[in-house]
């Protein structure tokens, strides 16, 4: 069954089976919950892609959940167990103190060797019994099937193991090495329960390790390519999030009297104020205002938790210009109401950045989000036409969380936001996602700058849609309470013959 989406209480083709979780981070969210008890998997990739951490961290994560559960990791053409030992000690999974009660490694390759896949099978079974394994690992698949004399004994080798496997209630992973672009289809492949492929990929000049599950019976699943990293924590994967947000994880309520900007004018142009539960887009070019816009947002609500979400700025510079503009939100910073998480413009995960935003959201109950760079976020998606399905999925479930959000994207001095040069549609329809959109621009008239803004819509409200002056002062944006200051400079401009922009 290869199903859209998990299913986490699905018993499937296995009828009353429990899962088995794998303790890495992601992946049982990409699975529905775990593997199978009783299942049989091929783990597959390239040389470096992390299939040892990856069996180990199973291991690991199996035998410390509880005091019955024990992993047995058999190596057949692999590294010694002393130097795996030695490359695994220092990740966070790792605990010496499993070994060699709950966790046990043998090799078996002379076993291999000398009595070819029939004493394979033997050992194995004698293993899993004595050791009362409920998790076993084999790491070398690749030469089991080397050993075999024809591909009908290394079929019937895994025939045998998945008897074994289900007789006994052992859940087996098989790693295996593949070659750079192998197309991942053997006759194996079509007799085990699942098959999850590791790779690593090139995105222009930077590498990005990703895993894909690409069988799984039993059970629905998030099918496509997720990205994954080896941290000092071991394997931590990071679901597509458009394909994991598909259904926002709960209904929203988007009903409640519209909340304040931070900025009055701004609220009497927006027809009351942000529409509860709505996502804000803030266009402008550099230097115009748009972050202080933001954190005046944040600091509007002393009740409300808010978290800002920086690609630009460090968490120290945006205290220092909350500091320096007497914002509200510097004392709401310093004292923990609002957060911030910032992730350099530079090279970065762009499921990883979502996870990590929508987890803080959730754990610290955070009711306003402003998002400060949505062009960032674009270029470290690599995938640049994915920002507006990820935006989209985001959105979301920002209502459905009880979220109200802004964010900002670059635009020209006009007004208009700026997309790739190739003309793809990296950015284009993020402002009909958005259910509010405010435009600032800049107006250049003879030796002076002036500073613009608009309401382009705001959900289910009547706006003001005129151009209101505005400058930066102390306490934030000072916005015109009419449009009187903002229809003389155009119409100076206009009739400037040195004027323009």
């Amino acid at each position: 069954m290869t199903g859209a989406e998990p299913s986490m209480g699905q018993a499937g083709a296995y009828g009353e089976l429990e899962r088995v979780p794998t303790g890495i981070a992601g992946l049982d969210d990409i699975l529905g919950g775990g593997l199978f008890r009783g299942g049989v998997y091929i783990v597959q990739g390239t040389p470096g892609s992390g299939k040892t951490i990856f069996g180990n961290h199973a291991c690991y994560t199996h035998a410390g959940a509880s005091p019955e559960n024990r992993a047995l990791y058999v190596t057949l053409l692999a590294e010694s167990h002393a130097r795996m030992l030695g490359h695994i000690a220092p990740l966070g999974f790792f605990r010496a103190g499993l070994i060699p009660d709950r966790i046990t490694y043998l090799s078996a390759f002379r076993t291999l060797q000398d009595e070819g896949l029939a004493g394979l099978l033997t050992l194995l079974r004698r293993e899993i019994a004595v050791r009362e394994a409920s998790l076993v690992v084999l790491d070398g698949l690749v030469a089991a099937e080397e050993t075999a004399a024809s591909t009908l004994e290394f079929k019937t080798f895994i025939h045998e193991l998945q008897t074994q496997a289900a007789a006994t209630g052992v859940t087996a992973l098989l790693l295996t090495s593949a070659s750079a672009g192998a197309d991942l289809v053997a006759a194996e492949h079509t007799m085990v329960d699942g098959l999850i492929a590791l790779s690593s990929r090139q995105t222009g000049w930077r590498a990005e390790r990703a895993l894909e599950v690409r069988k799984f019976r039993g059970s629905g699943f998030l099918r496509g390519h997720h990205s994954f990293r080896i941290t000092e924590d071991g394997i931590r994967v990071f679901p597509r999030i458009e394909a994991r947000l598909r259904l926002p994880s709960r209904r929203d309520h988007v009903e409640g009297p519209p909340l304040a900007s931070g900025s009055p004018a701004l609220d009497a142009m927006l027809g009351g104020g942000l529409p509860r539960h709505s996502t804000t887009l803030v266009g402008g070019p550099s230097g115009i205002g748009k972050t202080t816009l933001g954190l005046q947002f944040l600091g509007a609500d002393p009740e409300a938790p808010g978290l800002l979400c920086g690609f630009y700025e460090s968490a120290a510079a945006i205290r220092a210009k909350a500091r320096a503009l007497d914002l509200p939100v510097a004392g709401m910073i310093e004292d923990g109401r609002v957060g911030v998480l910032w992730q350099p413009a530079t090279e970065g995960l762009i499921d990883e950045i979502c996870t990590d935003l929508l987890g803080t959201i959730r754990n610290r109950g955070v009711r306003r989000v402003f998002i400060d760079g949505l062009d960032a976020m674009c270029r470290i998606a690599g995938d640049q036409d994915r920002i507006v399905r990820i935006f989209a999925a985001l959105t979301a479930e920002f209502r459905a969380l009880g979220v109200t959000a802004m964010y900002t994207r670059e635009t020209d001095l006009r007004g208009t936001f700026l997309d790739a040069p190739s003309g793809a549609p990296s950015l284009r329809q993020t402002s009909s996602v958005a259910e509010n959109v405010v435009l600032m621009r800049a107006c250049v008239l003879r030796s002076g700058i002036h500073r613009l803004v608009a309401v382009a819509k705001a959900r289910d409200a009547r706006i003001d849609p005129r151009l209101r002056v505005f400058d930066i002062r102390p306490g934030g944006l000072s916005i015109d309470d009419g449009p009187e200051r903002a229809e003389a400079i155009l119409a100076d401009r206009d009739a400037s013959s040195h004027g323009g922009e």
